[in-house]
């Protein structure tokens, strides 16, 4: 993907945009509830950022995706949960709290693992001088500036102002939903010429790391005896990853529209999934309460 003012400018500022409306409703606090569950948030990260990249690994060489669908697969592996995660753990009926816990720890970690692993996945997948590489202080202070800031700057909002913080959530919830969806479609539309022939190949792909992904959380959180929501929470964290980042990384610092496509179609499904998890979640705590 050629650099343009869509790569250049609205993809991270879009991507900012989103990451501030969650910080309107973190607080320090929710650092602190490591302490408060620590097996819950261990097993989470375990999740979201080993077991993860690694299923999605064995994924690409069991489907054989072509190399930069491969590398593209593998972006978004590395990329902490969604932003949206947090919705759909409290409409799930999950432990909400564990969810913006786990959003924040994953954030993070993730900004100095990911252009380790992203470099990785580039030499693994296209060996050679064929792909560009990530430069790793400059992925580091891209990826700070437009997560992690945005994150801090609107969680400053919230401890400062408390009343305007939650004026601000719903308008910039429903302005990240339109940027995401905006993201989501540019990315498809720039390979619209092999659109098919991606979603054929990268489609299945997606799809089982997302399933997959969703049951192993959960069925490590029930082999550990977490509660059911704590489980519920950590599927959630775990299968609803930030497809935003994942477009950025591949549109704005690698330049390359094809790896977008993995990021973007994952997008669609997460939320048809997540669809099913909000049922599951709301029928057990319905029987639970009957």
């Amino acid at each position: 993907m050629e650099s343009n003012i869509v790569t250049e400018l609205f993809l991270p500022f879009s991507l900012a945009v989103i990451m501030f409306g969650m910080g309107l409703s973190l607080q320090i606090e929710d650092f602190k509830r490591i302490l408060i569950y620590p097996k819950a948030v261990a097993l989470g990260l375990l999740n979201q950022l080993v077991f993860l990249p690694l299923i999605a690994f064995g994924l690409v060489h069991l489907i054989a995706l072509p190399p930069e669908l491969a590398v593209g697969l593998m972006i978004l592996a590395v990329c902490p949960g969604g932003a949206t995660s947090n919705l759909i753990t409290h409409l799930a009926k999950g432990d909400t709290a564990l969810s913006i816990t786990l959003t924040a720890f994953s954030s993070m970690i993730t900004v100095f693992t990911i252009p380790f692993l992203v470099n990785y996945s580039l030499a693994y997948f296209i060996p050679g001088e064929e792909a560009q590489q990530l430069q790793i202080f400059e992925t580091i202070l891209s990826v700070l500036l437009i997560t992690i800031l945005p994150v801090a700057l609107g969680m400053l909002v919230f401890a400062k102002a408390p009343v305007w913080a939650a004026k601000l959530e719903l308008p910039f919830r429903r302005i990240s939903t339109i940027f995401f969806v905006i993201i989501v479609l540019a990315a498809v539309l720039k390979e619209k010429e092999n659109l098919v022939s991606y979603f054929v190949e990268a489609g299945p792909a997606a799809l089982a790391l997302n399933l997959s992904t969703l049951f192993l959380s959960f069925a490590t959180a029930k082999l550990v005896k977490l509660p059911f929501r704590q489980g519920l929470t950590i599927a959630i964290e775990s299968g609803i990853q930030n497809g935003t980042l994942g477009i950025t990384i591949a549109a704005t610092l690698l330049t390359n529209s094809v790896m977008t496509i993995p990021s973007a179609i994952y997008s669609l499904i997460m939320f048809g999934t997540a669809a099913l998890v909000i049922f599951f979640g709301n029928y057990v705590a319905s029987s639970q309460k009957t």
